[in-house]
């Protein structure tokens, strides 16, 4: 054997070592991806309450505020800066009417702007009652009378003294409050053997709390009818309902047993 062979021999005998060795070396591990929390955005902003609201708060821009929260968590029907950038301007003053505790998110539908129909209380000026009356076609000027009209309520009754001294029986009539705001004309509907039936009809009255005390008085002893104002002369300078003063003979006016008596100074 030359020395040529002897190379190639040795050659092939190291190719052949290297090419086990590579063969039998175990396979690198792969490597795992890091594990990277996810970020969550928190582009959006949301109206949030600074303190407590109560029912009935007038809400001013103190009392709420814009505060970061995250995007895919905002709560339904929550008011949103990128939807709303100006609602703050848009909610101030207005009122609660179901109570908000501090930090709870703004919903608009816990709040009322201005008088709105169908809330009573919305409809209310300062100070004022209203008072529901039993009433028909015919006490209220056919019919005709609508919320907004302004009224006089008179009392029909039976007059005791008068009653006694002819011997029958003798009505009167008595101007109660003058002047009055109609708030609602509505039916009375009950449920009759499974059916919807009109049994009456209201309405619904502006009054301050004495002339509500008239009112009820004068509707639990006697039969009370809606005279309609015009409208030329519907409001007066204050725009309120006016309470009659005591008639010129000091006509003094007793319940006893739910009828009434009137008494005249001499």
């Amino acid at each position: 054997m030359n020395k040529a062979q002897i190379v190639v021999g040795l050659v092939a005998l190291v190719a052949g070592g290297g090419a086990f060795i590579l063969m039998n070396k175990p396979a690198p591990m792969p490597k795992m991806p890091a594990v990277i929390a996810p970020i969550i955005a928190t582009t959006d902003q949301l109206l949030v309450a600074k303190r407590d609201l109560s029912y009935g708060t007038a809400i001013n821009v103190n009392d709420i505020a814009w505060i970061e929260w995250p995007k895919g968590a905002l709560p339904k029907g929550g008011v949103v800066k990128s939807a709303s950038p100006n609602a703050i301007e848009e909610i101030k003053d207005s009122f609660v009417r179901a109570p908000i505790a501090n930090g709870e998110p703004i919903r608009r539908e816990r709040l009322v702007k201005g008088a709105t129909p169908g809330m009573m209380s919305t409809l209310l000026g300062s100070g004022k009652r209203a008072i529901a009356i039993d009433v028909s076609a015919n006490t209220t000027a056919g019919g005709f009378i609508l919320p907004n009209d302004r009224v006089d309520i008179f009392k029909l009754y039976r007059d005791p003294e008068l009653t006694k001294e002819r011997g029958a029986d003798a009505m009167q009539t008595e101007l109660v409050v003058s002047n009055v705001r109609v708030l609602a004309m509505g039916q009375t509907v009950e449920t009759k053997n499974g059916e919807a039936v009109v049994t009456g009809a209201t309405s619904t009255l502006e009054l301050d709390p004495h002339q509500a005390e008239l009112v009820l008085l004068a509707q639990r002893t006697g039969s009370l009818s809606l005279a309609l104002r015009p409208l030329v002369d519907a409001h007066p300078k204050d725009d309120t309902a006016e309470t009659q003063p005591a008639s010129a003979d000091n006509a003094m006016t007793i319940v006893r047993y739910g009828v009434s008596t009137s008494l005249h100074a001499k």
